[in-house]
Formats: structure tokens, sequence, C-alpha cells
């Protein structure tokens, strides 16, 4: 076997096991194109537990069968969610970036706001951040609109983003001085949603990307989303992260945005060769059972190569379990919150 197949059938191992799909409703399919797909998906053949690699691709096929071409429902205005988690390495800007192209990809209308000063998400999405480029750092300090420093992501129309740049690292600095300094995102992503609104091209869905940090980036993020987007890591330590998360989105709420709330959670990086991914799935859910989406993403080779060829896994490899379990997350997002419910989270 050469090592490229060698290399496929580790990603492809490290992501078996993972929950079969679940159809649901409004795929904007004509209804017998779905119902051929249907059909098809259900006659392809089960496999046991003693063969995870076949469970892997037959999961696989019925996901690319059932959600390929698939669009979404627009919401009836724009949804502005925050992905934050305070524990670094479990997947946020991975989520994002995968999460805005899918929903780019299923027609609806996505800004991207990368709040990180690595810069990652902008990498991502293959967005210029150099030093010299117009970036967020401009919208917080200097007052700068939106507009004027957002970028369309080539590989995705319908997808734009506001990179960040290193500048961004000494504004938690410039920030504490300033007048508002906790609102400032808020009002700029407010004027640009209405600017968009008013000529007749509204945003559909606004996803601001963190740091792993709750300093005044991740709290100006806070107060101008009403919804909060959180990748949890299939391991013991990302539940108790989780616990401080909730405790400081309380806090904001409570002071600067009482319209925060938990929407989404999405379980990443899991492996179903372990007890422990499966047991940490199963905490997750019974916590938080109106918020977690059936999804689930596996562990991928693929989701980690993307950004190195500056794309998400949508573009890079569509056909990979990464890529369509991150189309399904997308689509269940859009689906089951087209009209979001002000729900309120549970304490960890």
């Amino acid at each position: 076997m050469n090592s490229a197949a060698t290399d496929e059938a580790v990603d492809v191992s490290r992501e078996t096991s993972t929950p079969a799909l679940t159809a649901t409703p409004s795929s904007g399919l004509p209804r017998e194109e779905e119902a051929a797909r249907e059909q098809i998906a259900a006659v392809l053949p089960d496999a046991d537990a003693q063969t995870p690699l076949a469970t892997a691709v037959a999961n696989d096929a019925r996901k690319r069968i059932t959600l390929s071409g698939r669009t979404v429902p627009r919401p009836p205005r724009t949804r502005i969610l925050t992905v934050a988690n305070q524990k670094g390495g479990v997947g946020k800007t991975t989520t994002t970036v995968n999460v805005a192209a899918a929903l780019s990809q299923a027609g609806s209308t996505v800004l991207v706001i990368d709040l990180d000063p690595q810069g990652n998400a902008s990498t991502a999405l293959g967005i210029p951040h150099h030093a010299e480029v117009p970036s967020v750092y401009d919208v917080l300090v200097d007052g700068r609109p939106i507009s004027e420093v957002v970028q369309e992501c080539a590989d995705l129309p319908g997808l734009v983003c506001v990179p960040a740049t290193i500048d961004l690292a000494g504004a938690e600095i410039e920030l504490v001085s300033l007048v508002a300094r906790e609102t400032r995102l808020q009002r700029a992503v407010t004027t640009y949603v209405e600017e968009r609104a008013a000529a007749g091209d509204p945003v559909d869905y606004v996803l601001i990307d963190c740091p792993p940090s709750l300093g005044l980036l991740t709290v100006n993020a806070f107060v101008a989303a009403s919804e909060v987007f959180i990748p949890i890591q299939c391991e013991y330590y990302a539940l108790e992260g989780l616990s401080q998360l909730l405790k400081n989105i309380e806090l904001i709420r409570n002071h600067l945005n009482p319209s925060l709330h938990v929407s989404t959670i999405l379980l990443t990086m899991y492996d179903g060769r372990t007890r422990l991914a499966a047991q940490v799935a199963d905490e997750v859910r019974e916590h938080f059972p109106q918020q977690t989406l059936r999804a689930v993403v596996p562990r991928s080779v693929r989701i980690s190569e993307a950004p190195s060829h500056g794309q998400t896994v949508m573009t890079y490899d569509p056909n990979s379990s990464g890529a369509l379990s991150y189309l399904e997350a997308a689509i269940e997002l859009a689906e089951r919150a087209a009209a979001t419910p002000n729900t309120t989270e549970e304490s960890a």
C-alpha cells in the first residue's frame, strides 16, 4: 500500500463510529428527488461494531447522498453568533470557518469576523491579513466602518470576512481607555447589517471567532451577539472549561447584553474508538439536550490539512468525513433555529 493510501486509511479509521445522520426536513430539493435520495440511503448495507471502517464508509455515503446540493432556509433576521470557548484547541476557528463555508454553499450570506490576533480564520478563508491590511483592529480602535475593511472570499460566493492582523494583539490595552469600550463591535456590526439590508442584500449569519480568553475582545464579541455557539472537544478538560465559560456568559448577560444565550453546542474531535469520547458526548447531551447538535465532527486529517492550503475543508475536500460532518452541522444549525427561541442555557 502506498503512503497516500495509508494516509487515507488512517484518516478514515480516525473518523469511525460517528453517529448516523438523521434526515432533516426542508432540504430545498424537489420532493421526488429528496424521496429518491432517502430511498437510496436506506438500502445501503449496515455494518456492525466489528467493522468500524465499513461503518464509517457507509455513514459517509449516506451523508453524501442526503446532504449534497441542499439549501437551507434563510432566517427571518440576521443571526449573530459568537463562537467561543475559553479552552484553546477545541476547534473554535475550524468550526467558525467551516460552518460559515457550509452555510454559504447552502445559499446563505455570511459574514465572518476574525477577532483572534493569530488571524487563523483569515488564513483558512484565504483572506490577506498582513500588517498593512485594514482589519478588525481599525473597526474597534479607530471606529472604521466594517464596509471599508471587509473582504470577499474568492472560493465561497456569499461569504465575506473582516480579517485580523497582528495589530489586534495590542487592542486589548488600547481599548481600556476608550469610551464604550465593550460595545464598539456591536455598533459596527449593527451598522453594517442595516446597510446591507437597506441595499437589498441582507446578511443571514454573522459568525465571530474569539480568542481563547475573556478579555475585552471576547467581551466585545459577547455584547455584539445574541447567540453563543460553543465547540466542545470530546475530552474531560473541555467540560471543566465549559462550566467557567457559562459563568462568564451569565455575567455578560446580567450587566451588558440581556439577550445573550447559548443556542448551539457542537461536539468536535470525536473519536468513536474511545470510551471517553462517548462519555463526554453523553454528559454534554444530558446537560444541554436542546442546544447540542446531533451532528458530531470527527478527528480528521483533512480538516487539519485544509488551512495550509488557504482553504476550508468544505472546498479542500468536500467529500471527506470532516466536510460532510460540518455540512450536516450547518444544515442542522439553520433548520432547527430558522426562528431561534430565546433559550437560556443550563448550568453545567
